[in-house]
């Protein structure tokens, strides 16, 4: 699947909410409060961190929502109607940091969008220095910061590109509807691009990763030369104890490692990333004693490791054919593989990925407290070449079998909405029809294709609001996406649907090709 072409962020159509109980389910364990402006949003996200509600676990601003998550269904249902009547109490604001941002206004639209704002290159120039901003909230790409003008007038309302640029450069500074920003890192993008920075936005490797934080004052400065400051290379150096275990001979299709992720950082605009399919990695860690959410290899087309020590591992996932220097295993059972031992994992002939669990848990570096690679951000290690050596840390526990499902059965159960409302039919014209895996999926998200497609009742696009792993974006093309592990903090498309997340687990496990039929969760869950 392509990965999101950019942060959107275009007027929303008029809402027919009860303005009286603005909040939205968003699948069983998130809500959505719709809010009138971005200074509201603000305001009720800072109330809920000072003040988090029972059982809440995050809670991140948009541009005209906040979405809150929870730690089960029941801590969601209980926190709707509190939501509905909550009035944030007056906040004392702390002195805002002020961050200078040095520009080199070489962008390549500069001359073009001032055309079209009927201004002179200088005078847009001079709007943008002059302009002083508050960062709002992160999106789209870790260090990915919205800022808005501190005085609404000033805004300008800045159209995006209708076609997206395949790769904007690390460093943009670029504006679209009434904000600016800086594209961390080099991906595709539909705003409009003003010039150039060269301070790094994100460093993985850094205490605060990301430059800007809500709340802080932004100021652009025009330079003619602009001279950065280096980031870290973005995945610190494993420390700790750890010894090399295996070599990768064969990667197969990818082999990432990946491990329960890193949740927590959504104002960061970092996903929680981890192991696609979930449980999978988990019952490997069980059945070596592991730290159940400790580290594992991720495959997808089969691999072949050599053994550099004597190690034990345990294959789970995806049913594929296990051999142990060419005689047969069993997926689920823990394998003595001495040094030398060459461990095979054939490609999928049911499911799609396939997990390698080591004894001691993989390690490498940690980013933001996990070790998981994320393939949108670019977070954590790179995906394991031939040749690399993959490193275990001390084993601890009792090593036992397994039992190791995997469901494909391509059924996911939703609930509704948060914005069903969009769409010809609501959440009907998701349930009714039958869609197929494309080949362009990936951890980022299901992109399904339909012979009928979902037909919007509003044209345009919301304004950008959270996302969930499960959200069942439709863009203009009326063919879902359903989001998975990599999926953007923030997104410009209405979601139909949310997948539920007992169900994740199954969806990543869905080669393509296969036929997907979602049917309304109806099932209260923990």
């Amino acid at each position: 699947m392509t990965p999101p072409t950019d942060p959107a962020d275009p007027a929303d159509p008029a809402d027919t909410t009860d303005p009286a109980v603005p909040v939205r389910r968003v699948g069983t364990r998130a809500l959505l409060v719709e809010l009138p402006d971005l200074a509201t949003a603000m305001s009720w996200h800072a109330a809920l961190t000072d003040a988090p509600l029972p059982g809440q676990t995050e809670v991140g601003a948009a541009a005209r929502t906040v979405l809150v998550r929870f730690r089960s269904a029941s801590a969601t249902t209980a926190a709707r109607p509190v939501l509905a009547g909550f009035t944030p109490d007056a906040t004392t604001a702390s002195d805002p940091r002020e961050v200078t941002v040095d520009v080199v206004y070489d962008g390549a639209d500069l001359d073009d969008l001032a055309a079209h704002l009927g201004m002179s290159r200088d005078g847009l120039i001079g709007w943008h220095t002059g302009t002083t901003w508050s960062a709002a909230f992160g999106g789209f790409a870790p260090g990915f910061t919205y800022c808005v003008p501190q005085d609404p007038a000033h805004a300008l309302d800045v159209p995006r590109h209708a076609s997206p640029r395949t790769a904007v450069p690390t460093g943009a500074v670029a504006l679209a509807g009434d904000f600016s920003a800086v594209y961390p890192r080099t991906s595709p993008g539909g705003w409009q691009l003003l010039g150039t920075t060269a301070r790094p936005f994100w460093d993985a490797a850094a205490e605060s990763p990301a430059l800007l934080s809500p709340g802080d004052v932004v100021r652009y400065r025009a330079v003619t030369e602009s001279i950065g400051i280096t980031a870290g290379s973005g995945v610190p150096t494993a420390t700790g104890p750890r010894r090399p275990v295996l070599r990768v001979d064969d990667p197969g299709l990818q082999i990432l490692v990946e491990d329960a992720g890193r949740p927590g950082f959504g104002d960061l605009g970092v996903t929680t990333s981890g192991a696609a399919d979930r449980g999978s990695a988990q019952a490997a860690n069980e059945a070596l004693g592991n730290d159940r959410d400790a580290a594992v290899l991720e495959n997808i087309g089969g691999l072949t490791l050599t053994a550099l020590c004597e190690t034990v591992v345990v294959v789970t996932g995806a049913v594929a054919a296990v051999r142990v220097d060419g005689r047969e295993r069993d997926r689920g059972v823990p394998l003595l593989l001495r040094a030398g031992a060459q461990l095979t994992v054939g490609a999928a002939t049911c499911g799609l990925r396939s997990y390698v669990g080591v004894r001691g848990g993989v390690v490498t570096g940690s980013v933001l407290g996990s070790r998981s690679t994320d393939l949108l951000s670019g977070l954590g290690p790179a995906p394991l070449a031939a040749g690399e050596v993959v490193h275990a840390g001390p084993a601890a526990g009792s090593v036992r079998p397994v039992e190791a499902p995997v469901r494909t059965d391509g059924v996911l159960r939703v609930v509704p909405g948060p914005r069903d409302d969009w769409f010809t039919g609501g959440a009907d014209a998701l349930t009714g029809a039958s869609w197929t895996v494309s080949g362009t999926s990936n951890r980022v998200g299901l992109r399904l294709t339909g012979e009928v497609p979902v037909a919007r009742e509003h044209a345009g696009e919301i304004a950008s609001e959270g996302m969930v792993a499960g959200s069942v974006q439709v863009p203009p093309d009326g063919q879902p996406v359903v989001f998975l592990r990599d999926h953007a903090v923030t997104g410009g498309y209405p979601v139909i649907a949310t997948v539920i997340p007992e169900d994740l687990d199954a969806a990543a496990q869905l080669p393509p090709g296969t036929t997907v039929t979602f049917v309304e969760a109806t099932e209260e869950f923990p």
